[in-house]
């Protein structure tokens, strides 16, 4: 599967070095957001929050279902990455 990770707009942490990603289908939510934090160099006390259409997808969910679920027209699927929790639902802020 073929995702595109870009930062938020507002969002002070650092900028990925790489966009596009070829993601194996078993790979976790939470095992690509391992990926993103290591490309960025983010320090583990650093949160990050990554996102698919302005939603926080589930940690334990799969990259294909995910993928399946929100790929656009070109076939790749956008996430979003951000040190805040800018889109999530109120639900899941402290």
């Amino acid at each position: 599967m073929q995702v595109i990770v870009e930062k938020a707009e507002r969002s002070d942490i650092p900028d990925i070095d790489k966009k596009k990603y070829l993601v194996p289908a078993d790979l976790t939510v939470g095992q690509f957001v391992y990926v993103v934090r290591k490309r960025i160099k983010l320090s583990a006390e650093k949160a990050i929050f990554v996102f698919v259409k302005n939603t926080l997808p589930p940690t334990a969910g799969l990259m294909s279902a995910i993928y399946e679920e929100n790929k656009d027209e070109d076939g790749f699927l956008y996430m979003t990455y951000s040190g805040e929790n800018t889109f999530g639902s109120p639900s899941l802020q402290a």
